[in-house]
């Protein structure tokens, strides 16, 4: 099973609702996928998303980095040699993660399909079942209020609030949203990078001292600011969830002996896909740190190679997975079965999709 080609293409879906965060506004997922071929008619799927505040992309440089280095890089390459192909993908250019990250999975939807297997199992079949949070925009707290409200009617348990564009009024975003779904619904806190250090030690007291029970703060001050991670992680109760601040293996080890969170959650858009994710999972396992896989604005595709991946590792506990959720209509046929907010590994081989 040679590497033949690489071929990359548009994916788009509109959202349900704009998606905002502290750091960005969008109201349609605009990505590219990418199909590898091979020389015995297979062909594998991946998908990048560009995302330049978070990762430094765009649709532009993703397209390029994947023709001019990417797949010059690797193309003739046997599919078995997994290992080599991730090394030379991975040290033919800098940086660029998403555009890695999609062809990384492909690799890997092609891998299981050279053995027959769901990806899943390949990767170690811990549980064929998860449990997605989904996404609450931030936005006045009337409107969250509103849209928690219809996620839990849509049947999710578990909701992830996006706050930091207002600290001052993030408190009471949280706080209006646990009054109205009840004590039973779980809420995580996503701050995008929004507050400075003590503001969210004074934000975070504040909700652990009105009995808000938020599960877990993500990524509170700037990525860079890891002494702010630290002061944040330090003077709180509530587990803080390291995002932005993790790219690779040696950010994971560096927020772990820094201890500057509690938490690490794992993107393939961040890591440049599978093969990095692993080793920051197992890094993370073996210091007692729990994962979270999340994702960025992101259709089926990516997803659920995402999800192929939690499927197999037992460390991975939180689940944010949720971009099929966002969108008006899936566009994406095939992969596992996204319900409401649970995601079903089926028997088909690689990641599913039948092309």
């Amino acid at each position: 099973m040679i590497i033949k080609d690489i071929v990359v293409a548009n994916v788009e879906a509109p959202l349900i609702t704009p998606f905002k965060t502290a750091l960005r506004t969008v109201h349609s997922i605009q990505n590219i996928a990418v199909y590898v071929h091979t020389d015995d008619g297979q062909i594998g799927i991946g998908e990048a998303a560009p995302t330049a505040v978070i990762t430094g992309e765009t649709r532009g440089s993703i397209l390029y980095a994947i023709e001019e280095y990417i797949k010059p890089a690797i193309k003739g390459m046997d599919i078995e040699d997994i290992a080599q192909i991730m090394y030379r993908l991975n040290q033919c250019i800098y940086q660029n993660t998403s555009a890695k990250a999609a062809v990384d999975m492909a690799i890997y939807d092609l891998y299981a399909k050279r053995y027959n297997a769901p990806l899943y199992q390949l990767l170690g079949g811990y549980r064929k079942e998860l449990v997605t949070d989904i996404t609450i925009s931030v936005n006045d707290k009337e409107e969250m209020v509103k849209d928690s409200l219809a996620a839990v009617e849509r049947g999710f348990t578990i909701l992830k609030v996006k706050v930091g564009k207002d600290p001052l009024g993030d408190v009471e975003r949280v706080r209006a949203i646990r009054e109205a779904v009840g004590p039973h619904i779980t809420l995580r806190v996503d701050a995008n990078q929004g507050w400075t250090a003590k503001q969210a030690v004074r934000i975070i007291g504040t909700l652990e001292d009105a009995d808000t029970n938020i599960q877990l703060v993500e990524q509170p001050v700037h990525y860079s600011d890891l002494a702010g991670m630290q002061y944040v992680t330090k003077h709180t109760l509530t587990n803080i969830l390291a995002d932005e601040s993790v790219f690779s293996p040696k950010d994971a080890l560096t927020i772990i002996e820094k201890r500057a969170a509690d938490l690490i959650n794992i993107k393939l858009m961040k890591t440049g896909g599978i093969y990095q994710a692993k080793k920051i999972c197992q890094i993370a396992e073996a210091n007692d740190i729990e994962c979270m896989i999340g994702c960025m604005l992101e259709t089926k595709i990516s997803v659920s190679a995402a999800a192929h991946f939690a499927a197999a590792e037992k460390n991975i506990t939180m689940i944010d997975l949720d971009g099929p959720s966002l969108c008006m209509k899936d566009p994406i046929h095939g992969g596992p079965i996204f319900d409401k907010e649970k995601i079903s590994m089926t028997d088909a081989v690689g990641i599913g999709f039948s092309l």
